[in-house]
């Protein structure tokens, strides 16, 4: 039977960069190990000679042609724009945040 501990949320926790609290430790622990439990007994199932599917009722998929149907407006969208917002055809967004200062809050 495959459990997890503390240690591993709160390792998986830290490469995730997350920050959570001891309550929602002992959550993650309780409720990933019921995960993996339920994964061991569907894998302790014996499914030789059943047939994969990929949908469970016996309807044919529709499927679309894939073509594109959108007209393409980027020049008359770019035309409308700030001047100041396009650069080489690009748009120009602000910085969302500072990748280093995000990563230094998270580990204090």
């Amino acid at each position: 039977m495959s459990t997890l501990t503390r240690e591993n949320i709160e390792k998986v926790a830290h490469l995730a960069r997350l920050a959570i609290s001891e309550e929602e430790i002992l959550t993650h622990v309780r409720n990933l190990s019921n995960i993996l439990e339920l994964v061991e007994q569907m894998n302790s199932v014996d499914t030789q000679g059943i047939t994969p599917m990929a949908h469970p009722l016996d309807i044919p998929q529709p499927l679309r042609i894939d073509r594109v149907t959108e007209k393409n407006e980027r020049a008359l969208l770019q035309s409308v724009a700030e001047p100041s917002a396009i650069k080489s055809g690009l748009y120009i967004v602000p910085k969302a945040y500072d990748t280093v200062k995000e990563f230094e809050t998270i580990e204090e």
